[in-house]
């Protein structure tokens, strides 16, 4: 048990039955009655945030999750199959809980979170950026443009960005997996 002093950002709560992460979280001491502390609240299972308000003090039940390395070996009929980096076993998670499946490749590190008590797991965390090669991608006709336009280009994991007209096959691209979007050109 701890209490609404504990609340940190990434604290994991369990409370009616699900698992719930702490997005942010304010203490307020308003002039007139007790204090409260107003938080965000986001459900591990569906992603959805929820706001959610606790008089001071008040019992909260901590649950005990754990961030894990795993790497990404394939995918077939039972889910995406991820090696764990420190003891070699194999885990098998589904699709939905993966944050950004389309730009998983062979050998991409990953992080999966661990409901340590039953040893589910919660969700799987892609890094930031992740460096992808071009597969197909039009020509792009410079000049003839006086904004910036963006064309589809499809990468090794089968996904579809927008990319600069100069973007084209072969090259290699920083995407963000939280958007989605192009983010630079990598050299080498």
């Amino acid at each position: 048990m701890a209490s609404t002093s504990d609340f940190r950002n990434g604290l994991t709560l369990e409370m009616n039955n699900d698992l719930l992460t702490i997005v942010e979280f304010q203490h307020v001491k308003p002039g007139k009655g007790p204090a409260f502390v107003r938080t965000k609240l986001k459900n591990l299972k569906t992603g959805k945030v929820i706001s959610h308000t606790f008089t001071a003090g008040a019992k909260i039940d901590v649950a005990r999750v754990e961030r894990r390395k795993y790497q990404y070996s394939y995918k077939d009929d039972f889910g995406y199959h991820m090696l764990n980096t420190e003891t070699w076993e194999d885990t098998t998670i589904q699709e939905d809980i993966i944050s950004a499946p389309q730009f998983l490749k062979e050998g991409q590190e990953v992080e999966i979170l661990f409901h340590a008590d039953t040893e589910t797991p919660l969700s799987c965390d892609m890094p930031a950026y992740v460096v992808l090669e071009i597969t197909y991608a039009e020509p792009g006709e410079r000049g003839n443009t006086a904004t910036n336009t963006f064309k589809d280009a499809t990468v090794e994991t089968g996904a579809t960005v927008k990319v600069p007209l100069f973007v084209n096959e072969g090259e290699k691209i920083k995407v963000d997996t939280r958007s989605g979007e192009y983010s630079e050109r990598v050299k080498g």
